[in-house]
């Protein structure tokens, strides 16, 4: 039987509150700062879904948010200082980025090394339970693999939320209920600490998503999209993987399942047709959704539907022994249907941006101040991750 500290319980709630409230009073101010320093997202091709352009770096004020919480109500042991210097640097990969795109693989360098600073603070994947019973052992002790497992699993992570980011509130959302779920596991396992600064990244997301719900105000960028990816992977290092003894090896997966599964869906797309693994297009599953006629709040709407019952399902399969069989075949068949109902919908090629009164030549981009801008030559389109 599972029994919660309410002393523990009101931490959890403070830390968040706290959270919240900074994130939601410094958004307007990250997005006059935004418009200030050109971090704005222009559409200029088929895979943007709005028709003007936005301010970025709204995850700017998530880490704020995020980052005073943790500090006041968390105990920062090696693990947390690492997390959160990794974030540190993460983010300025993110500032950087939304402002002059970069090079997929200098922001693929840049998270690696963000990977390594929570590795050799002490977050790493040392064991885990074995997923195949007729190996004979019960657990899988990494030793010399820990290292380049857990820099592959934060890095993959860090990419998955990034490249779902593509509808208004969409990665944001996904993210608060994937963070909401961990700090639910968190709080029944007895995992203090991991419960207060979960509750702090819950708080910076819902802060935000009033000015990141459709119509977006601001968009979080890849400071936030990053943020929330690094976060969500070196979290739940420290509040799954270690307490293997409680929780399945798949725990984690089915937690993360719909950004793992589009990125690994587009990875694999990608490479079928002979392209790049970053190169970026509108194959994800919410342009699907799109181009299957839905509008961005329905899509989004069924993208949270689905997050919530993963999340809902790793919450019963932590804490309920009995229903984890059942649990994961349906876990697995919601799965298998969210994949066949996407690779049934096809996708519409990439149109060229509108011609429009202000901007009859779409290759010319109106800055803030309304005067025409044509591109640098060598600017080319932001790859991914």
């Amino acid at each position: 039987m599972f029994t919660i500290d309410m002393g523990l319980l009101a931490q959890v709630l403070v830390s968040l509150a706290a959270a919240l409230v900074m994130s939601f009073a410094l958004t307007p101010v990250v997005k006059v700062f935004a418009q200030k320093v050109g971090a704005m997202d222009v559409p200029r091709d088929g895979r943007r879904m709005h028709d003007h352009p936005i301010p970025r770096l709204g995850g700017l004020a998530m880490f704020l948010g995020f980052l005073v919480s943790t500090l006041l109500f968390s105990k920062v042991d090696p693990q947390v200082r690492g997390m959160l210097l990794g974030c540190v640097l993460v983010v300025i990969t993110g500032v950087i980025d939304d402002i002059v795109p970069l090079k997929w693989w200098m922001k693929l360098i840049l998270q690696i090394a963000a990977a390594l600073v929570a590795v050799f603070s002490g977050i790493r994947i040392e064991v885990f339970s074995n997923p195949i019973p007729f190996m004979g052992t019960e657990w899988l002790i990494l030793r010399d693999l820990s290292i380049p497992i857990t820099v592959l699993w934060i890095v993959l992570v860090t990419n998955s939320v990034n490249l779902i980011d593509g509808l208004d509130g969409l990665a944001v959302g996904v993210s608060a209920i994937d963070s909401l779920a961990m700090l639910v596991i968190a709080l029944l396992v007895s995992e203090g600490n991991v419960a207060i600064i979960m509750a702090a990244l819950v708080g910076a997301c819902v802060g935000f998503m009033p000015y990141n719900m459709n119509p977006a105000k601001i968009f979080a960028g890849d400071t936030g999209a990053l943020l929330l990816g690094y976060v969500l992977a070196t979290m739940s290092v420290i509040g799954l993987f270690k307490t293997y003894a409680i929780i399945s090896f798949l725990l984690p997966f089915l937690l993360l399942a719909l950004p793992l599964f589009d990125t690994s869906f587009a990875i694999i797309r990608r490479l079928a047709h002979g392209q790049s693994p970053m190169h970026p297009d509108r194959g994800h599953v919410h342009h699907r959704l799109i181009d299957m006629g839905l509008n961005q709040k329905q899509a989004v709407a069924i993208l949270y539907c689905v997050s919530a019952v993963f999340g809902l399902s790793a919450v019963v399969l932590a804490t309920s022994g009995g229903m984890k069989a059942l649990l994961l075949v349906l876990a697995f068949l919601a799965t298998g249907l969210l994949a066949g109902f996407v690779l049934r919908s096809g996708h519409r090629p990439e149109p060229e941006a509108p011609k429009t009164k202000d901007n009859p030549d779409p290759a010319i981009r109106i800055t803030l101040k309304g005067h025409e801008e044509a591109p640098p030559e060598n600017r080319e389109e932001k790859e991914e991750p």
